[in-house]
């Protein structure tokens, strides 16, 4: 008999739908039967490609014994994190507050007007990795309610009260100007804490650092060697493998050791979205084309394997398959030996790491020994060797893939296809940009309202900051890829949505809307994580628009958002690497380009294609026919075109450079 996690549009919450756990999704049906009851709240809170998750899962949450316990003395909400980033974040809070540390699944107990009480993460069916085992948790938790409900009480309110203060930005007693000095003292912290012996930041698990990456190529554009420096040889160690898929492409979540060889193998949409734009721009400063491989395999690969027939972009794809972790991505030495030919399996073994004895738990997890220019002899036989053993591997059991389509991940994948399709000339990215772009906008706005998540033709969950602001960014972007004014309109038209939902002028932007509601607290995430906070995509774009529209007030509010932040940024930058990024536009001398002329005709598609030529991360463009539709930019009004010919504008500040028609007298006023 199914739980209540059957009618779910959740691939998570639907893997637990058959447990003998009595599970709620979260709402009111489940809080108000708990304060009806005066029972406490056990809140399980993860996500479909989670490896402990589904350890969890087997040895506790199938378990007819402990189920028993549980719906007995609880009751027992399962949220997917992804759906529900408000509820991860508040809790998460509570969870490292009493443990000192956080993940998934997370595990809270909450009164019944849920406060949060007491917390972890993973815990094991028996005592072992020195922690209790469940059923003494749940044991316990259930005593103490029974015995102590007044301190439980207090200690819900204490930690409610930690949460609050730490979800939630202090208004600033001062807003100092926007300082430049701050992105070179961001700089030299993170060249003080690189790891130059295996790559990236900080020690095991290794993440992506793709935002603070990112901040570094702008910074390297500008001219500073350092930060060139830096970017390169991060980008580099990931692309080696382990974390980076050689044979199908794309990356996994996280390295568990210092050396990004073993991944943590699920792979996240995200991730992937911020990194290919992170390797496109490290081509583009760098010219090393072995960047721009990465991004195109990157991307090509979720177009093969993440990509919905309408256009959206699934989740993630699972660590697990066939109830072993990573055990889709492994191989071993004799499999590979039988696959290859004697030259290829030569010239493999000189390029990979092949230990006979493994490298992970008895297998080959395949890494790139030597640097990438030193297989360019032999590159064309490895390619055949990889695309054998790709074919191998696909007739293997898959991992799962979580097929719910979200809005800000889907977001940033669509600002990586419609920049790399400008920067490569890709016409299927450009596609892949617009059909992603064209479903977010109808499925995920049914009635004009901008919801969180999708799959099988439900919506759900109205959106968050991070879902508003990074939708109104990537139509930005897709713009200026191919120049149809509906993506700026649908853009306008949601920042106003955005500043009306998620802004207080006195307190700055909350992650959820204002109408919200069932939550302790209404947070706002100040610092970026594995993905950028709401508020800092909010600033860039505001920025943005503000290039576009003119409208001083979007920078004004951008400017306040920042100012307060510019310490945080100096002293941490890897975890504000999108602040900094949002502070290096803020402080830049925007160059507003507009290209009048018919979109088809070559010399307009000439002076458009001069301004992809190298990484331009200051300039935006506005792109028309003449006369512009009523609905296009503010910057394209009162821009006619000289001799009825395709015709250019510089402009900073909506004050603009005599008009040129010609690509390189266009260059002339970009240098």
């Amino acid at each position: 008999m199914p739980n209540h996690l059957a009618n779910s549009n959740s691939p998570y919450l639907l893997q637990h739908q058959h447990n003998p756990v009595d599970w709620y999704p979260w709402g009111e049906e489940a809080l108000e039967r708990a304060r009806l009851e005066n029972k406490p709240i056990f809140l399980s809170i993860g996500y479909a490609a989670c490896h402990w998750c589904h350890v969890m899962e087997r040895e506790s949450f199938e378990d007819q014994a402990t189920a028993a316990m549980m719906n007995e003395h609880f009751i027992n909400i399962k949220v997917d994190r992804e759906e529900r980033p408000d509820l991860d974040r508040i809790y998460m809070s509570a969870v490292v507050a009493i443990t000192g540390q956080g993940g998934w699944p997370m595990s809270v107990f909450l009164t019944p007007s849920g406060k949060p009480f007491f917390g972890g993460t993973y815990f094991p069916p028996t005592r072992r990795y020195g922690m209790p085992s469940f059923i003494e948790v749940l044991n316990s938790v259930a005593a103490i309610w029974e015995e102590d409900p007044q301190g439980i009480e207090e200690s819900g309110d204490k930690l409610t009260a930690h949460i609050r203060k730490n979800t939630q930005t202090p208004a600033p007693d001062d807003h100092p100007a926007l300082d430049e000095a701050i992105l070179n003292q961001a700089v030299s912290n993170l060249y003080s804490g690189y790891d130059w012996r295996n790559g990236g930041w900080g020690s095991a698990p290794k993440f992506p650092q793709a935002m603070t990456i990112q901040f570094l190529l702008r910074q390297a554009n500008r001219g500073s060697k350092v930060s060139a420096e830096l970017a390169s040889h991060a980008l580099e160690a990931m692309a080696k493998g382990g974390m980076y898929d050689l044979i199908g492409g794309g990356f996994a979540r996280y390295s568990v050791d210092d050396r990004w060889l073993v991944p943590h193998f699920e792979k996240m949409l995200y991730d992937n979205a911020l990194l290919a734009s992170a390797y496109l721009h490290a081509w583009l400063v760098t010219g090393n084309p072995h960047f721009r491989q990465v991004c195109e395999e990157t991307l090509d690969f979720v177009l093969r394997e993440m990509t919905h027939s309408s256009g959206g972009f699934y989740s993630s794809i699972d660590a697990d398959s066939e109830g072993e972790e990573g055990l889709f991505y492994l191989w071993q030495l004799a499999e590979i030996k039988s696959l290859l030919s004697g030259e290829e399996f030569e010239a493999f073994s000189q390029a990979y790491t092949l230990p006979e004895d493994g490298n992970f738990e008895g297998k080959i997890v395949l890494q790139r020994k030597v640097k990438p220019e030193e297989l360019s002899p032999s590159e064309p036989i490895l390619k055949s060797a990889r695309k054998k053993l790709f074919t191998a591997r696909e007739k293997r059991i898959r991992p799962a893939t979580d097929d719910k389509i979200l809005t800000a991940w889907n977001a940033w994948m669509s600002v990586a296809f419609a920049e790399a399709a400008r920067y490569l000339n890709r016409e299927d990215y450009l596609s892949a940009a617009q059909q992603n772009l064209t479903f977010l906008t109808t499925e995920l706005m049914p009635g004009g309202t901008l919801l969180r998540s999708w799959r099988e033709g439900t919506a759900l969950h109205v959106a968050y900051l991070e879902d508003t602001a990074s939708l109104i960014l990537a139509l930005l972007t897709l713009y200026q890829s191919d120049h149809n004014p509906h993506w700026y309109r649908i853009a306008a038209q949601l920042v106003g949505a955005m500043l009306d939902q998620f802004y207080e002028p006195e307190s700055g932007f909350f992650d959820v809307s204002k109408h919200q509601d069932n939550l302790i607290v209404r947070p706002q995430e100040s610092q970026d994580n594995a993905t950028p906070s709401g508020a800092s995509v909010a600033v860039q774009a505001l920025l943005t628009i503000a290039a576009f529209s003119g409208e001083g007030r979007y920078y004004e509010i951008a400017a306040k958002t920042l100012s307060p932040l510019q310490n945080a940024l100096s002293n941490y930058p890897s975890a504000f690497g999108n602040w900094l990024i949002g502070l290096d536009f803020a402080l830049a001398k925007i160059q507003e380009v507009v290209i009048i002329g018919e979109l088809d005709h070559p010399a307009t598609q000439e002076l458009i294609e001069t301004l992809w030529q190298q990484f331009r991360p200051y300039l935006v463009l506005a792109a028309s026919a003449y006369p512009p539709a009523e609905s296009s930019p503010a910057l394209l009004a009162d821009r006619p075109q000289v001799d009825r010919q395709p015709t250019a504008y510089v402009c900073q500040n909506f004050i603009c450079q005599q008009p040129v028609t010609s690509p390189d007298g266009l260059k002339r006023l970009l240098d």
